[in-house]
């Protein structure tokens, strides 16, 4: 037995060495010896079980949801810049190239980008509008330059910006929360997701936290210099966005678990300065004090979300629709995901949310497509992102169905 957890062992640490050194190839302009990718097939049963899920997704009259691809574990997805692929991340090991050649609105071709790395927890992907391809991971964040044009390659330049173990201390690295975020904000600077590890973070790690930006918004150069922490107060935020107008950013929140089936609110938050506190850990969402600090005073100036959600519901993904193809009420309007409760007795969520925000910046939030938790309270599918086209469509990633969507309109 214990000659062959060595041989494993040893297995495990040649596997990472090789995935390291393909590292330091690629960022040297050098092949690595990979031959080929991992392509998914398009078609099949599979496909046609997630088509007749979507004819039971209802939404707003004259908008139609179609199957776009077949991508497994799809997370967040950033459309390069000039349209001709999209790229989605995973909680797992792979990132995925979808391509539509033909202009038909569905996926031609879906398969691994870089395969010659081996990616930690590749949520969040996000591009420059000059066509850079951020990567953020679980502790390490990749750029990819030109990533639209030479994807189709095994190999491709890939820059770590931040390195392996110093996106947060490597003794915080968790299985919990792990699933960043990263976008470019209006300075043309990266605005990353860290979410904390635990339910409610324990009074010993705040200053830490605090510190280095763990459960709160990180800032930094495209080239990773001049780090700060932007947003405090965070408890697992995985989406986030700038509205096209004002430049504000925008983040859902997911909220404390374990306090009842209807509370604490979700949250969608409006942030108009840097280092604004939004409440966590004293408060569980909304104006819900956490049981772990209710007899302590907040000793900071909190910022109540701009939009309580349904509990539990799990709201990740949004983005700002800024296209001309939706009705005009929709514009500046907010897309999102609700993933779809755990921590509740009777499900809910597995849904699009849209967020319309008034001239004075308040925020109602209403179902927009809806109906992958069916009649028998079991999820068909559950929504993690929401990415737009450059016709105006949008797409939705799912990563229970392993699937993208597109969302159209036509006017009747």
């Amino acid at each position: 037995m214990k000659k062959l957890a060595t041989s494993l062992a040893v297995t495990f640490v040649l596997s990472s060495s090789a995935y390291a050194s393909n590292l330091d190839k690629l960022s040297s302009f050098k092949v690595t010896g990979t031959k080929a990718h991992t392509v998914v097939d398009q078609g099949g049963a599979g496909a046609d079980s997630i088509r007749e899920v979507l004819a039971g997704i209802t939404m707003p009259e004259g908008f139609k949801i179609e199957l776009y691809a077949q991508v497994p574990d799809a997370r967040h997805m950033a459309m390069a810049p000039q349209g001709t692929v999209l790229f989605v991340g995973t909680k797992k090991s792979k990132v995925w190239t979808v391509m539509d050649r033909d202009r038909d609105y569905v996926a031609d071709e879906v398969k691994d980008f870089a395969p010659s790395l081996e990616f930690d927890v590749p949520n969040g992907p996000a591009f420059t509008k000059d066509g850079f391809l951020y990567i953020a991971e679980r502790n390490r964040m990749l750029m990819f330059p030109a990533a639209e044009f030479f994807q189709e390659s095994p190999d491709v330049v890939a820059i770590p910006v931040v390195p392996q173990g110093e996106l947060i201390p490597v003794e915080e690295e968790s299985y919990n929360h792990t699933a960043r975020v990263v976008r470019v904000g209006p300075d043309d600077k990266l605005y990353i997701s860290l979410g904390q590890p635990f339910n409610v973070v324990p009074e010993e790690k705040i200053a830490l936290y605090d510190e280095v930006g763990i459960g709160g918004i990180i800032r930094m150069n495209r080239d990773g210099s001049d780090r700060e922490v932007f947003t405090y107060g965070v408890r697992n935020s995985v989406g986030h966005d700038f509205h096209p107008e004002t430049g504000e950013l925008w983040w859902t929140d997911n909220q404390v678990d374990g306090m009842g089936d209807d509370t604490p609110p979700g949250e969608i938050n409006r942030q108009t300065a840097a280092g604004q506190h939004f409440g966590h850990p004293y408060y569980g969402g909304g104006t819900v004090r956490t049981n772990e600090y209710a007899d302590q005073d907040v000793p900071v100036d909190v910022v109540m979300p701009a939009v309580e959600t349904v509990a539990h519901a799990a709201d990740l993904g949004m983005t700002f629709y800024s296209g001309k193809m939706f009705p005009s009420k929709y514009k500046n309007a907010i897309f999102s995901a609700q993933h779809g409760s755990w921590n509740r007795t009777t499900p809910i969520g597995a849904r699009v949310m849209v967020t319309f925000i008034d001239d004075e910046g308040n925020a109602t939030t209403e179902p927009f497509a809806e109906g992958w938790l069916n009649d028998d309270g079991i999820y068909d599918g559950r929504p993690v992102d929401i990415a737009q086209m450059k016709d105006g469509s949008l797409l939705v990633s799912d990563d229970f169905a392993g699937a993208i969507y597109r969302i159209s309109y036509e006017e009747g």
